[in-house]
């Protein structure tokens, strides 16, 4: 039987920057192929939609909902029409991210701001307005996607994102534990070096690495993992489909990480 069969996953961040997979796109779809429903969350429409259709097209069951998950009026907007369209939530996957080169010398208020409220804000608003639901119903598993950078410096100057993940793992820890007598699960996944097109779209990123090459930065990132490669999409999405699935019951709390062996290395 599909690991998620029967269960509805709200998948936010679900569409993607660009041609090629993101993590949340794949996540969306792989949760999709193992019998979820699942509610298509993205600032961008056309991306959401993009992402809904390639679940129904091969026959699953999507809808796609454009918010600005860092707005509270959208994301209540969104949960509610959550429940309109599915009646229930059981998976809440929060998968939206931005990162800002610069440390805290160089970073604006406005870009502190900013990336905190796409970063932090907006999983801790989603969780908000979900776990109430999930209570009612008994249970229910939270994967936030946070990230390596949260753990230890890549050698890449980007203090916002790096402190934004930081917290989200505490938020992580302290809901799962405040919530695991209710039967909602927390985790969260700590991606590596991610070949994603939110990587290929980032200026900053490919200035850092490479003078601003994309293919130089992909060579020079896939040499700084273990195994001698960046990992993708799909990898975050099959890590995110164990803690949807009840095969992590007993799983609350973790940092999940999957990084190919990266955080392993002394440089």
């Amino acid at each position: 039987m599909p690991r998620l069969q029967g269960k509805t996953a709200l998948v936010v961040g679900a569409g993607s920057i660009g041609p090629g997979w993101g993590n949340g796109k794949a996540t969306a779809v792989t949760f999709a192929r193992e019998g979820a429903q699942v509610f298509c969350v993205d600032r961008n429409a056309e991306a959401a939609e993009e992402t809904a259709s390639l679940i129904t097209g091969t026959g699953g069951r999507a809808v796609a909902f454009a918010a600005d998950v860092s707005r509270v009026a959208d994301v209540e907007a969104m949960v509610k029409a959550c429940m309109e369209a599915y009646g229930r939530i059981d998976v809440l996957d929060n998968n939206v991210g931005i990162a800002e080169t610069g440390g805290v010398v160089e970073v604006s208020e406005a870009e502190w701001d900013r990336v905190f409220a796409v970063n932090l804000k907006s999983a801790f608003l989603a969780m908000k307005h979900v776990i109430p639901i999930m209570q009612q119903q008994g249970g229910g598993s939270i994967v936030n996607i946070s990230s390596i950078a949260s753990i230890r410096h890549l050698g890449i100057s980007y203090v916002t994102y790096a402190a934004s993940k930081a917290a989200m793992n505490a938020m992580t820890r302290t809901t799962a534990v405040e919530y695991a007598k209710d039967h909602i699960r927390v985790n969260a996944i700590l991606p590596g070096l991610m070949k994603t097109p939110m990587v290929a779209h980032s200026a900053g990123l490919a200035a850092s690495y490479a003078g601003g090459d994309v293919d130089a930065m992909w060579r020079a990132r896939d040499a700084q993992v273990p195994m001698g490669h960046m990992g993708e999409a799909w990898d975050v999405a099959n890590a995110a489909l164990f803690l949807a699935s009840d095969e992590s019951k007993y799983v609350t709390g973790i940092e999940l990480v999957v990084d190919g062996g990266l955080t392993l290395k002394v440089n």
